[in-house]
């Protein structure tokens, strides 16, 4: 393996299948929430009820985020990863009936909408575990020198799947309806819990299996509270994941402000992740860890330019363009977060140090909906969005002013302390 080789970790065949069960996975999950974001504001024509949908995923995931990274550490990961997997394809099953005629059609529109709440909400809880399992996983794949291709391909393979997801969600709905799409949904998720057997069981690193649980999450927390690099780059993530939440709002651009129905909603809901999967694809072959203090401030600050645009458009195909570039800052964003996690974590303490990132950066995505949505019911939709943007903008600036370190933040050493040239 060459120091640049763009495919490092693409070499490793547990690897490959590992991405291939990720990006079922992905795009499952990826359909199965816009089709329900489209079916509750079909039914309800409210933002409050697209608030619900973030918050009740955001509870059980950002309440069990540090319990669940505590045994991910604990556990072996490819059946932990099967058994969660498992989980989540009944939830997909509970939602395919929910939508049938033939089982709620006696149901009043309220039955129908808490049964969707409270699936929502399991699947939160599932969710915390998936972040810690998927990124304690990687590194039992692939030797230490692959880590950052490995954090690249794997977050390529993600948006790929969201892409490919979050498009065909909108052309699903119309040439199936919500009903059908669904059950897509269903059989995407079952593939995907399949394919996780093909990958072996892996050893648990952590030594401290026994150890008191309230012990082990005080020694998560400080770990990425004393290692200033990691806390800053989910500080940043977590502040533009949740101001610049617009995406939850995208039925009500689509149904009511640019008129463009399921398939143009499909367009826009596709469109940051499309831009996301080129900025990653080329991260592989120009690497990310000279300045990438910098160069993330600088992407975060285009995040939020985008946003704004996007919220001040009215115009179809400028919205478009301007959630696209949303995604390659984005995209470059979350590449240079995942290195430095890789980079910086020990093996024994990557379920812990993960489950912080789902508390900062993931179920930030949840509670970003649930802002964007109240915003929305309380300022107007293109307010909140705007506002949103603003937010991100003035909280770039002030990082890079008050710190200087993290904004001089430099991975070439860490790289290269990780080259391990006795691994084939």
């Amino acid at each position: 393996m060459s120091k640049n080789d763009p495919y490092a970790a693409l070499r490793f065949r547990e690897f490959n299948i590992f991405l291939c069960m990720r990006f079922l996975l992905v795009f499952g999950w990826s359909m199965q929430f816009i089709v329900i974001e489209w079916q509750v504001y079909s039914i309800t024509k409210d933002p409050w009820s697209l608030a619900i949908i973030g918050l009740m995923e955001f509870v059980p995931a950002f309440a069990m985020a540090l319990f669940a990274g505590h045994i991910v550490d604990q556990r072996e990961k490819r059946n932990l990863l099967a058994l969660c997997i498992g989980a989540f394809s009944l939830i997909s099953l509970g939602l395919f009936l929910l939508t049938w005629p033939e089982v709620v059609g006696d149901w009043s529109t309220d039955t129908v909408l808490y049964a969707i709440y409270a699936l929502v909400f399991f699947g939160g809880f599932l969710r915390s575990f998936f972040g810690p399992i998927l990124f304690s996983l990687i590194a039992l794949l692939v030797p230490k020198k692959a880590y950052p291709n490995a954090a690249t391909w794997s977050s390529s393979a993600w948006q790929i799947a969201s892409v490919v997801g979050l498009a065909f969600s909108g052309f699903a709905i119309s040439w199936f309806g919500v009903h059908w799409s669904l059950c897509i949904v269903f059989s995407l998720v079952v593939l995907s819990f399949f394919t996780v057997f093909l990958i072996s069981k892996k050893p648990i690193l952590n030594t401290k299996v026994n150890e008191p649980i309230l012990k082990s999450l005080k020694e998560g927390l400080s770990f990425v509270y004393k290692t200033k690099a990691i806390l800053g780059a989910l500080t940043l993530d977590m502040v533009s994941v949740l101001f610049g939440g617009a995406v939850i709002l995208l039925p009500i651009f689509a149904q009511d402000i640019l008129c463009v129905g399921s398939e143009g909603f499909g367009v826009l809901r596709a469109a940051p992740s499309v831009g996301a999967i080129l900025t990653m694809i080329a991260t592989a072959y120009i690497p990310i860890s000279k300045n990438a203090g910098m160069k993330l401030l600088v992407a975060i600050f285009g995040f939020g330019v985008c946003i704004i645009v996007f919220g001040l458009s009215s115009i179809f195909w400028v919205s478009v363009v301007a959630l696209f570039f949303s995604g390659v800052t984005d995209g470059v964003s979350m590449v240079i977060r995942q290195t430095i996690l890789q980079l910086k974590t020990p093996d024994h303490m990557r379920g812990r140090v993960a489950s912080v990132n789902s508390m900062f950066v993931g179920s930030s995505n949840e509670l970003g909906a649930f802002e964007s949505g109240l915003t929305a019911k309380l300022m107007g939709t293109v307010t909140a969005v705007v506002f949103g943007g603003t937010m991100t903008l003035i909280t770039v600036v002030t990082t890079a002013l008050v710190s200087p370190t993290f904004r001089k933040l430099d991975l070439r050493k860490d790289f290269e302390d990780n080259e391990d040239p006795d691994v084939e």
